[in-house]
């Protein structure tokens, strides 16, 4: 058994060198010909405070402009983009022991997706993707957001269409390790609301001091088929809000706070309300270019909830809380070709089936800016699936 698993993690790691020959530049890289390392630390893709303030500003760059951007039309109104920006990203692993299976796996592609965005004018961008494969299945679009940025002049910004809720905390579409952000994804019987995608308006504003603000105003049930060409199942919104300071060149804080009310139908049609608060901290710490520290603790409050959809009876007053620390270690910073990282997630609550903790352990190894090898090991305590070790070891690449 132990000669066969050597044989399929060999078989990856080569499968890893062959992708190595597959170089091409990302869909900005290309626009503005520059290196994805301008924007992206050596653990892409995971963004640098210059690739953060690029996204803010609307995919552009403020000193310098993409050549022959947009068709000349003779219309000043018309911003038709000449080329129209695509990228692909492609992750591949082979896993062994998920879910506490006792078998080995090969997932890959584990995630296929189609990616686009950019300006449509000076001050309006968009940004899209859509997941033409993702654990064998079309998932269909995640991120797709309409953004218009600096409004009045001032660094205010304003995106429409479907994001993360949790995006301005600790964005999970750049997080590096598999392992994923437990407390922002847990269900809590058949509650809908979590800090995963959802549809809404998002405001954001930016001051000189190193201070943010950010509000949210979202349907509150997730990503769901529209039913009579609605996407919200009942009356309700979901508000979102969110303060961080910067505190000189290497510390963030933040305060978090998330208030919903949402209404829950089980199968014999029985309904109820159920009033969710979230509120938390946050910070990001990194005294060098060699060390960064990501943290997050949330608290969650649900007045009522259907443990399952077959439930005549109720849990109430449920709380539960959250836990995430991450410490990312690049050798020589932003010129690093490898990494180590290591995350612990922890989630009690008294929804017995939300309890999971983690430690895991990852390495990540450049081959190109654009390829990424990486290993991953975890060992979880797991309510559904009890305690197991978990190793995974594949790619992760953009073209």
């Amino acid at each position: 058994m132990k000669q066969k698993l050597l044989f399929t993690l060999l078989l990856c790691i080569a499968f890893g060198f062959i992708a190595e020959k597959s170089f091409a530049t990302p869909a900005f890289a290309r626009k503005y010909r520059l290196s994805c390392k301008t924007c992206h630390t050596p653990s892409m893709p995971k963004l640098k405070p210059y690739g953060d303030t690029f996204a803010g500003n609307g995919f552009k760059l403020s000193d310098e402009e993409a050549p022959r951007y947009f068709v000349p039309a003779g219309d000043d109104k018309l911003s038709l983009i000449r080329n129209f920006p695509l990228a692909v990203r492609m992750d591949g692993f082979l896993t062994y022991n998920y879910s506490n299976s006792e078998q080995s796996d090969f997932q890959s592609p584990y995630l296929l997706k189609l990616l686009s965005g950019g300006q449509v004018s000076n001050n309006l961008a968009y940004y899209f993707y859509f997941y033409m494969d993702e654990r064998g299945k079309v998932a269909g679009v995640e991120d797709a957001f309409l953004m218009y940025n600096d409004l009045f002049n001032i660094d205010l910004d304003i995106y429409l269409g479907q994001f993360q809720v949790s995006d301005p905390l600790f964005k999970r579409e750049l997080r590096l390790t598999l392992e994923d952000y437990r407390l922002y994804t847990s269900q809590i019987g058949i509650s809908d609301i979590n800090l995963k995608y959802d549809k809404g308006v998002m405001i954001t504003l930016g001051l000189n001091t190193g201070t943010s603000f950010v509000l949210e105003i979202v349907n509150g049930n997730g990503i769901t088929e529209s039913h009579e060409h609605l996407f919200d199942k009942d009356k309700y919104k979901s508000y979102v809000g969110r303060i961080s300071q910067d505190i000189g060149d290497f510390l963030r804080i933040g305060g978090f706070a998330y208030t919903g009310r949402e209404k829950q139908q089980n199968i014999f049609d029985d309904d109820l309300t159920n009033d969710v608060f979230v509120w938390g901290p946050d910070l990001t710490l990194s005294v060098t270019d060699m060390f960064e520290l990501n943290a997050q603790y949330l608290k969650r409050m649900d007045s009522k909830v259907f443990p399952h959809e077959n439930s005549l009876v109720t849990y109430n007053d449920i709380e539960t809380t959250g836990m995430l620390a991450e410490l990312l270690y690049m050798p020589k910073g932003d010129d690093s070709n490898w990494y180590l990282m290591g995350m612990f997630n922890d989630v009690q609550s008294d929804y017995d089936q939300a309890g999971y903790r983690s430690y895991a352990f990852h390495a990540g190894y450049l081959m190109r800016r654009n390829v990424r090898l990486a290993a991953e090991y975890s060992l979880v305590d797991d309510h559904n699936w009890g305690e197991y070790n978990k190793f995974s070891v594949g790619f992760v690449a953009g073209f």
